[in-house]
């Protein structure tokens, strides 16, 4: 099963939530109004601070505020600046090797996999996560049709 980062999922609220209500908001304030737990909160806008999806500011009106709209921020950027780069396998990365690549039958076959999902996910931004929840409709499944061989002349 593929599965984003539970500071991920996170880390996707609390960008929503900065879009609402003031300019800068504290990290208390964000977990009282989210219900994530306070460290955790904190943690999540430090690692994106990091990543340049918001500022911290300082001082008696201080807190973490938006660097740019949530329609310019698209999933993919969040993943990566929670998770790091996007990649299935090891080999897709480029970082790591496995034990078995030299006999591999699949090597650099995720590549095209990897390359559709990071596409997938850069097309789809947080404004769209913000947007009211529509309940789910599963697409219709198409009844596989079935082939009948006519008849053979005679």
């Amino acid at each position: 099963m593929l599965r984003l980062s539970k500071l991920t999922d996170y880390a996707v609220v609390v960008l929503v939530r900065l879009s609402r209500g003031h300019a800068v908001q504290t990290s208390p304030g964000i977990a009282a109004s989210t219900g994530i737990p306070e460290p955790t909160v904190a943690k999540v806008l430090k690692i994106l601070a990091a990543g340049g999806l918001v500022a911290s500011q300082r001082g008696a009106h201080g807190g973490y505020r938006l660097l740019r709209p949530l329609q310019n921020v698209p999933i993919a950027a969040v993943i990566e600046a929670i998770d790091g780069p996007i990649a299935l396998t090891a080999c897709v990365d480029g970082g790591q090797s496995c034990e078995a690549q030299h006999v591999c039958p699949v090597r650099g076959r995720w590549d095209r996999v990897n390359d559709a999902i990071h596409q997938a996910l850069t097309t789809i931004t947080l404004a769209e996560m913000a947007e009211p929840a529509e309940p789910y409709r599963k697409p219709a499944q198409v009844p596989a049709q079935v082939f009948v061989a006519a008849p053979a002349a005679e």
